[in-house]
């Protein structure tokens, strides 16, 4: 890949443990990369100065955005017009919808293409969407390509605006060397689930179907990895079942801890529904890391869920609150470790031909090449 470019990543956090998929694109995207963050709009540049240097201008960014509640606000879009041009930057990669949205028209006066990379609630969380209604609009014009994370994302967009033909279906890759196959042959009926304790991932919905597994089967263990705003109340709810010997709630865990605890399970299981306010996951890369690890998962029939597992072949997909459903695909798996293994390493080879970080980048970096070529060309 050639990296003969200056590319602009614009990100909302300076670090997010989950946001892994942001982190590939840093580490693994060819060009000279500058990484700007500081929420929907950049606050910091790539040295963590901000981008606004005047006391007078901040004060009146702050004043406009706390005080006023305004999505375009000049100082900070002159700041970053500035930034652009002075880093002779090619193209944007804008991580997030709300921060390409924010981003666009500095893009434009800067005439910097845009690239925009959704992910997930800035595609379906209906409140979102209103908020941003005018901006993604005119990003939807603007902007030179719009990555989806799956099929059903992609077909979002379109029913939200953005044009058909500048739309592609990639999903987030994962790195099939880091996640090396598994041994689960032996593996006892241990399963693990990884992600944030919250209503799209309805841990209550795994809490409840893995208690009636266990009624089948006494030894099942679970391990549920992550914190989140439901973390509590899942807490009580395995504790209202007398599961504490039979879940365990690990809190978080590094990237290391994740693998090692990997290492015992015979497979990996996420109960991923549509939350109240329209909120979808996106592809969720603890589904993909697993199955690239020979890890059979056990999921519903969710988003980018659907394209990353094939039900039947790497792993089974129950309807959403089928908590029964879920039970009976995981006591299956819990009945035969020589399934498991079969599911694992039809889904290993689904990941390494489909799912590779490295397809994903290539992919992604012949978007952002296309970008300037066209640009340059207007």
């Amino acid at each position: 890949m050639s990296g003969e470019y200056n590319l602009c990543i614009i990100k909302p956090n300076k670090s997010a443990f989950s946001e892994t998929f942001v982190q590939a694109h840093i580490d693994g995207l060819a060009g000279n990369k500058k990484v700007l963050y500081g929420g929907a709009f950049p606050v910091y540049d790539d040295k963590g100065k901000t981008l606004i240097r005047s006391k007078l201008g901040l004060l009146s960014y702050l004043v406009q955005k706390k005080l006023f509640k305004r999505k375009k606000i000049q100082v900070r879009t002159k700041a970053l017009t500035g930034y652009l041009l002075k880093e002779k930057i090619d193209v944007v990669l804008a991580e997030y919808g709300m921060v390409g949205a924010s981003v666009t028209e500095a893009c434009r006066l800067a005439q910097v293409p845009l690239i925009i990379h959704f992910h997930g609630a800035d595609v379906y969380h209906r409140e979102t969407i209103k908020e941003y209604a005018e901006l993604y609009q005119e990003a939807f014009k603007y902007a030179s390509a719009f990555i989806a994370v799956s099929a059903e994302m992609a077909e979002t967009l379109k029913q939200i605006g953005a044009p058909a033909d500048k739309i592609y279906n990639a999903s987030c890759g994962v790195d099939t060397k880091a996640f090396p196959l598994l041994d689960i042959s032996a593996s006892k009926r241990d399963f693990l689930f990884v992600g944030r304790f919250v209503e799209k991932k309805s841990p209550a919905s795994l809490v409840k179907a893995f208690k009636l597994v266990t009624e089948k089967y006494p030894d099942a263990r679970l391990w549920m990895a992550g914190d989140g705003p439901l973390f509590n109340e899942t807490k009580n709810l395995v504790n209202q079942l007398c599961l504490e010997d039979r879940i365990t709630l690990t809190g978080v865990q590094t990237p290391v801890e994740i693998r090692d605890l990997m290492k015992r399970m015979r497979g990996f299981v996420q109960h991923s529904v549509t939350a109240k306010n329209g909120d979808k996951e996106g592809t969720p890369v603890t589904v993909l890391e697993a199955s690239s690890s020979g890890l059979p998962v056990v999921s519903t029939r969710h988003a980018g869920i659907k394209e990353a597992v094939i039900d039947g072949v790497t792993g089974f997909l129950t309807d959403e609150y089928d908590i029964s459903g879920m039970a009976e695909k995981i006591m299956e798996l819990s009945a035969s470790a020589a399934l498991a293994v079969k599911l694992g390493l039809a889904g290993r080879e689904h990941m390494i031909n489909n799912y590779n970080v490295n397809l994903r980048l290539t992919l992604l970096d012949n978007i952002i090449q296309n970008s300037i070529s066209s640009n340059k060309n207007k």
